[in-house]
């Protein structure tokens, strides 16, 4: 939950920039959709956070950062925002993260931030959700919080204005600026072995890199190499 001092805070660091608040709330992404760019809107707690295909956030009350952000279209969006999120979470806590591609930010190889974007009638509405200080998670998670991981708590609305400002500075680039960023700070961009789900079935490669419009192209074991356009990409069991 954020106070009232920290919601003040926070508005004095971005003036003229719409800031809506609310201590619980359905899905913030939902809020947002309603709004122009530049707003965000924060929630203490979601009752039905939006994960990717369908899935659920957990969004449990007072511990994670959880918010949406207007923003204007953007190729790459999702990965000018995985990188956002890491350097944020760098500027504040010092702890160096990974980036799963494409939405995913991993503490030793378990997930402790995901991003989601939709389109919305010419608008990209950018959920960010953020395991701050969880004690534990639900173990069919395979997730992580930067407290668990650290022993540390992480102040909330300092980790919030740093992560506005990384995000206000990578939407700014360009789409090869970012594919290049985003290649240089993930481990799964390339030589990484993969398990990765697809409609018409599993397969297990090496990541081989992004292609110009930042989609992963993983090699399978005969040479073959496929493009994977959407998530569900995993690190292979050995």
């Amino acid at each position: 939950m954020l106070s009232t001092g920290e919601l003040d805070r926070l508005r004095t660091a971005f003036p003229g920039r719409p800031i809506d608040y609310y201590p619980a709330i359905d899905s913030t992404m939902h809020a947002a959709a309603r709004l122009e760019p530049g707003a965000v809107v924060i929630a203490g707690e979601q009752t039905a956070g939006l994960g990717r295909h369908g899935h659920s956030w957990h969004s449990e009350p007072g511990t994670g950062l959880y918010f949406s952000m207007v923003l204007r279209p953007h190729p790459v969006l999702t990965l000018a925002l995985g990188l956002a999120t890491v350097e944020a979470i760098g500027n504040v806590t010092g702890i160096a993260c990974d980036l799963r591609w494409p939405n995913d930010v991993m503490l030793g190889g378990k997930k402790a931030a995901g991003i989601l974007v939709q389109l919305v009638e010419g608008k990209a509405i950018a959920g960010i959700g953020i395991n701050l200080n969880h004690t534990q998670l639900p173990p069919d998670l395979d997730a992580t919080s930067l407290k668990i991981y650290s022993g540390q708590d992480v102040p909330a609305a300092d980790l919030l204005i740093s992560l506005l400002h990384s995000i206000d500075s990578f939407v700014a680039e360009d789409k090869e600026t970012i594919l290049r960023l985003f290649a240089h700070a993930s481990s799964y961009a390339a030589g990484r072995r993969v398990r990765v789900t697809l409609p018409e079935g599993a397969i297990e490669g090496t990541t081989a890199g992004l292609d110009a419009d930042g989609y992963l192209i993983v090699r399978q074991d005969d040479g073959t190499d496929t493009l994977i356009l959407a998530g569900g990409v995993r690190a292979a069991r050995s």
